[in-house]
């Protein structure tokens, strides 16, 4: 985990792409697409079905190194709103197990649509929301472009790609836009298994953070902070 500075809070970024918050004692993780595996088997895209595990022990893994009381997701929960229903049992084990130890929030996005909120508590555990705004900091799926409060979201699934000492790096990112007023408003990495990325610096990533003056990717490398630039307003 390396610290971060953000919103006037401390938080913690780990290398998994999960955000810690100490003061909230918060873990925040985006686009899990539980069930993607099996979204795709349903179309003949036979790929390993074990997806939700792995993304679920990495959640426990990630709550273990925090030592985080609670959980909120960022949208995307599931591949699809069927995606629940699909869950088998030993992940569903590990999922009822991980919204029992700690308060877990499911915020919704776009492939959650249809889902029925009542069935996924009931099977998951957990409370839903649309948004949420905890310390003047807004928890939402997708960033909405003009918004001008610290703002944290997912959706993109940003992935930094870069060439440094001859060699080509492309890995899940943070996106951090910073605006005159010195607010700030980050896109987290998709935490999920087999979620791809689009690239930090695509003009749809660009355009959902203004107003910005500034827009950086950061990941952890080597116990620190390692941030590139993606854009700068001009002068």
């Amino acid at each position: 985990m390396v610290p971060l500075s953000f919103a006037d809070e401390e938080w913690l970024l780990t290398t998994s792409g999960a955000l810690y918050w100490p003061r909230e004692r918060a873990l925040l993780v985006a686009d899990l697409h539980l069930e993607k595996g099996s979204f795709f088997a349903q179309a003949g895209q036979f790929v390993p079905p074990y997806d939700s595990r792995e993304t679920l022990e990495r959640v426990a893994l990630a709550i273990r190194e925090t030592g985080a009381r609670r959980v909120i997701t960022l949208g995307d929960n599931f591949h699809d709103a069927a995606g629940v229903a699909r869950l088998e049992a030993h992940a569903c084990g590990m999922l009822a197990a991980l919204t029992r130890a700690v308060d877990w929030v499911w915020i919704t996005g776009n492939h959650d649509e249809g889902q029925d909120g009542a069935a996924l508590a009931g099977a998951c555990g957990g409370t839903l929301a649309e948004e949420l705004e905890i310390g003047g900091v807004i928890l939402r799926h997708r960033a909405v472009m003009g918004e001008t409060r610290p703002e944290l979201s997912g959706h993109y699934h940003p992935r930094l790609q870069v060439r440094v000492h001859r060699r080509n790096i492309r890995r899940p990112c943070a996106v951090i836009g910073v605006n005159d007023t010195g607010s700030g408003r980050m896109i987290l990495p998709a935490f999920g298994a087999y979620t791809g990325g689009m690239n930090a610096g695509d003009p749809a990533i660009l355009k959902a953070l203004q107003p910005a003056d500034r827009i950086d990717a950061v990941v952890p490398a080597a116990g620190r902070l390692a941030t590139f630039a993606l854009w700068r307003k001009a002068a």
